[in-house]
């Protein structure tokens, strides 16, 4: 039985990249094409040194942010979950949720197969979601511009992601106080003097993981310390 559920697991990863290279590979020709080809067939396409430092100032920003998005999220979310997540994007403020929540739900831990499984199934139903809801809203979008629109309802709309990740972080803040205490002080501390950094979050996300895991292996070493002194004989 374990040896055929080894064989069906790496036919699964076969198959899972086999399959996600090619998607990622045909989403970037789409997102490189389009307006390319836009910029071709309405004449407007932009002197190419003046595109290039565009571009080099973007890649500048993201290449960073892409690179801290993809060491810290694809352990996470495993092989298929990432592919999806990475094509389909909004992995901050809906895939992840979903692939955690589903995680809990299902009670896998993560870089198991088990839970490679459970991120994939959690972040293809919420792409589908997502795209019903956008189809909807483009549909209702003149309906309902007056209610979206309303000054009433602007505070709540800019505060969505933060009040999403404060419900969220709290669940796992209470699971390791002491873990969290320094990057969650040192970080808001950092942002409430010097708010221009938040544009740099891809990069601080380095910093604050860096000190999350320092300040683990120095908890782990006390606690195997004071296990060592109470098994020591008085």
């Amino acid at each position: 039985m374990e040896k055929n559920r080894e064989v069906y697991l790496q036919h699964y990863q076969r198959k899972t990249h086999l399959i996600g290279r090619i998607s990622l590979s045909i989403a970037f020709l789409l997102l490189a094409l389009a307006p390319v080809a836009m910029g071709f067939i309405l004449d407007t396409v932009p002197e190419m040194s003046a595109f290039w430092r565009g571009m080099a100032q973007i890649c500048a920003i993201y290449i960073p942010s892409c690179i801290v998005e993809f060491l810290i999220y694809t352990p996470m979310l495993g092989a298929g979950g990432s592919y999806l997540a990475f094509i389909t994007g909004n992995l901050i403020n809906m895939k992840i949720p979903c692939a955690l929540n589903a995680r809990d739900i299902a009670g896998t831990k993560a870089g198991t197969a088990e839970n490679d499984i459970v991120s994939t199934l959690a972040i293809a139903t919420s792409s589908l979601v997502t795209m019903l809801v956008l189809a909807l809203g483009v549909l209702l979008l003149i309906p309902l511009r007056p209610i979206l629109e309303a000054p009433a309802l602007q505070p709540a709309f800019n505060n969505v992601v933060p009040a999403l990740f404060g419900a969220m972080a709290t669940r796992y803040f209470r699971k390791g106080l002491k873990l969290v205490a320094i990057p969650l002080v040192l970080m808001t501390l950092l942002f409430v003097f010097a708010p221009g950094l938040i544009s740099s979050v891809g990069t601080l996300m380095i910093l604050s993981g860096a000190l999350a895991i320092g300040h683990a292996f120095l908890l782990f070493k006390k606690a195997g310390k004071q296990e060592q002194a109470a098994e020591e004989p008085v």
